[in-house]
């Protein structure tokens, strides 16, 4: 994928990182002119985030999170962890586990590529 723009920060495997991911991502959304589906993004943010925090990330390490701003207006989240558990979209009627619902409702695409160790959970949004 080519890209104009590539951010990304390191988040250590505590509860304040998914704050510190979400202030990440909205001053990256804000530079490049994101405003329209910044808090949608965010929230994306926020939930994948939170799945690498609780289901992904063994204790000692972190999870990567990464923003791609393509040459074709596409921007894309990716949050990298080191887990070799495999997220699946549960029932809306479940109590928790409704954050990939909220991803695949709000962006584009998404979905989960392999890395060494663990995986890659990704969505892309189209430039409004």
């Amino acid at each position: 994928m080519q890209h104009e723009e590539l951010r990304e920060v390191f988040c250590r495997r505590e509860r304040r990182s998914v704050g510190t991911a979400r202030r990440f991502a909205r001053e990256a959304l804000t530079a490049w002119g994101w405003g329209a589906r910044a808090d949608d993004i965010t929230l994306c943010v926020s939930e994948l985030a939170t799945n690498a925090l609780v289901h992904g990330v063994p204790p000692g390490r972190g999870y990567l999170l990464r923003l791609w701003l393509s040459e074709d207006g596409t921007l894309r989240v990716e949050v990298h962890d080191s887990g070799d558990g495999r997220p699946c979209l549960r029932e809306p009627e479940d109590e928790s586990g409704r954050g990939l619902l909220l991803v695949a409702a709000l962006a584009d695409r998404w979905g989960i590529g392999p890395r060494e160790p663990g995986k890659v959970v990704w969505c892309e949004f189209a430039r409004p």
